[in-house]
């Protein structure tokens, strides 16, 4: 069968998204979002309006996303080697799963960034180039893709990265006896993948070395999916791991301990939870990396200020934009800034993980079953409010659960479901939860207690107010609500309870959480029967080919696909297994030191880019 070169294909595919995106922006900048950060319908620009100065403070006392710059501007003149400290902020330890085939949070990726990356890469647009460490083609039909990774691409202990280890990757991961979360609908569309799984082939045959550098994917069903996001790009160092156990991987010394990559930086030492200290690879495949150690840190999220002040990280994670306006003028560091991919939401329990057939068991009589009253504590809680008065406008009110970090599929008007308590006591009238017993909170329609277990996160300083403000908004409706254990739960616990780990912990109702969404606008990952992340265990037929359509063969005509996920978008403001609360400003402070440091997807720069102009980070005047 033919195969098309991936600038056509690319060219194409641009093609249709250029027209797509002109249609749905009237051929203006419609589609932008406003300057008082209040709305959730566009993306940054990449030119910061004040060109790199801080963001102005808007008379309402609100800040705009789009005043930042999201690449760190240079002063002064890089020095060779430096060091640059990290700081990984977090009220807990990481875990300490230091392998793309086996993480499961956030902390340990932040980690797994600076040693080891996928063999593709991707461009602003979130669509996969040939600029990575490896290459690709696609055929004809875009079913069959032909990676072919460069010859410079080495482990960090010599040994070439071969489509062998590509391969054993998705062995590990189909095999019965895996116990990460990444098998689910992006590895069964793989021909063989199933059977596999099932035992029923010793082989995935849906997949071909062809040689050391070169391997052959075919899929079952062609998807824009995969070229933006669902191809599962990072190898797994056969040489090591291919003698061990599949269940007993995870928590090897290779993993935990030991860690390998083929990045810029390799790991030299772990104090668990608590840093990793890495040293340059002089051999990595773009060149020698400009700095000579990485150190990540954790801190806690309390004294992220002092830690940046004092020059004690170069920069952190995350930044709690509450604490943006008492610290707009530190004097030591540059504030980048974007639209996050991601938005925090609440989740209502609806039924349970089934291990045994891999997929979401939802019940019809769990407690928070009744889409009424779902809807109605929707209803019960302002987040404009919240974005306004905890986060300045830098956190706004969310509508949908595609955010607005992906503007062509965010559906700006849809207004999710308003703040609007007199409707939602009407709501819960009408669905017979009532009081009646005269204590101030309602009973079921059968007339027993209702105690709604509400599972929230420690973190910075908001953490507890905000649990506290969604508990006295739905107590304003009549709903009793309390903390889980009578307190916030720290991260690794809380996501233990919500079932990560595929045991739902059957004392928590409700929970809020938050998410960082892929490059690929697909919700399968998050919001599918056959994935272990879906947390609220919803499922129904509806969803589920809503989501085949969004990856079927007709989803290549982007405007079909943008109907189909608004659609989607729709479908979930009605049922509301969870809803968004809050869209989120990514902001990064970057101490003056440092050269090249960016934030965002298709800048052309990478961390082994990243310098200093000085050995010690300046502290703040």
């Amino acid at each position: 069968m033919g195969k098309t070169s991936l600038s056509k294909l690319l060219f194409a595919l641009m093609l249709i998204l250029l027209l797509a995106l002109a249609a749905c922006n009237g051929g203006s900048d419609d589609g932008e979002a406003e300057s008082d950060g209040g709305t959730d319908s566009g993306e940054t620009s990449d030119d910061g309006e004040d060109d790199g100065e801080d963001a102005a403070e808007e008379d309402d006392g609100l800040y705009s996303v789009d005043d930042f710059e999201k690449i760190k501007n240079n002063e002064g003149e890089a020095i060779e080697g430096g060091s640059f400290t990290f700081g990984l902020v977090s009220d807990t330890a990481f875990e300490g799963t230091l392998n793309w085939n086996f993480y499961s949070g956030n902390p340990d990726a932040q980690i797994l960034n600076w040693f080891d990356e996928p063999l593709l890469t991707w461009d602003e647009n979130y669509v996969y180039t040939n600029d990575g460490a490896a290459t690709y083609e696609v055929d004809e039909e875009g079913r069959i893709f032909t990676f072919t990774i460069r010859d410079e691409v080495n482990w960090q202990d010599g040994e070439p990265v071969t489509a062998e280890d590509w391969l054993f990757a998705h062995e590990v991961i189909g095999d019965p006896d895996y116990d990460g979360p990444r098998y689910g609908s992006d590895f069964t569309n793989i021909e063989g993948m199933v059977e596999y799984n099932s035992g029923e082939a010793d082989t995935i045959s849906g997949i071909e070395v062809i040689d050391e550098k070169t391997l052959e994917i075919t899929y079952i069903e062609s998807s824009p999916s995969l070229v933006t996001g669902s191809i599962w790009t990072y190898p797994l160092a056969k040489h090591i791991f291919g003698d061990m156990e599949v269940a007993d991987m995870s928590s090897s010394p290779e993993v935990r301990e030991n860690p390998i990559g083929f990045g810029p930086f390799v790991v030299d030492s772990i104090v668990p939870g608590e840093s990793v200290t890495m040293s340059k690879n002089a051999d990595y495949w773009r060149g020698e990396p400009k700095l000579d150690e990485v150190t990540v840190k954790v801190i806690n999220p309390n004294v992220v200020v002092q830690e940046l002040e004092s020059g004690g990280v170069d920069t952190v994670s995350s930044f709690p934009v509450d604490q943006y306006p008492d610290n707009a003028d530190m004097s030591n560091v540059e504030y980048l800034g974007m639209i996050d991919r991601a938005y925090t939401y609440i989740g209502f329990k609806l039924g349970t993980w089934d291990a045994e057939n891999a997929e979401v068991a939802t019940d019809p009589d769990m407690k928070m079953s009744d889409v009424n009253l779902r809807k109605a504590m929707w209803h019960a809680v302002d987040n404009d409010a919240v974005g306004e008065r905890f986060y300045n406008g830098l956190r706004w009110n969310a509508t949908t659960l595609i955010p607005p970090s992906h503007p062509e599929f965010h559906d700006d008007s849809n207004p999710g479901v308003t703040y609007d308590p007199e409707a939602a006591k009407q709501i819960l009238d009408e669905a017979g939860y009532e009081d009646t017993d005269g204590d101030g909170f309602r009973e079921t329609p059968d007339g027993e207690e209702l105690v709604i277990n509400f599972a929230s996160m420690s973190g910075g300083d908001t953490a507890e107010p905000l649990a506290q403000y969604y508990i006295q908004s739905w107590e304003a409706v009549g709903l009793k609500v309390e903390l889980l254990d009578g307190r916030l739960q720290e991260f690794n616990a809380f996501y233990d309870r919500v079932g990560q780990n595929g045991d739902d912990d059957p004392e928590v109702d409700i929970y809020q959480g938050a998410w960082g969404v892929g490059i690929d606008v697909d919700p399968r990952g998050l919001y599918g029967r056959d994935a272990i992340f879906n947390f609220s265990r919803y499922s129904s037929d509806e969803n589920d080919a809503l989501m085949a359509d969004g990856v079927s063969e007709e989803a290549f005509d982007v405007e079909y696909r943008q109907n189909v996920y608004n659609e989607w978008q729709q479908f979930m403001v009605e049922e509301i297994p969870v809803f968004p609360t809050l869209y989120r400003s990514e902001l990064v402070p970057v101490n003056n030191r440092v050269h090249n440091y960016y934030i965002g997807d298709g800048t052309g720069m990478y961390r082994y880019d990243i310098a200093v102009t000085e050995e010690e980070a300046p502290a703040a005047e």
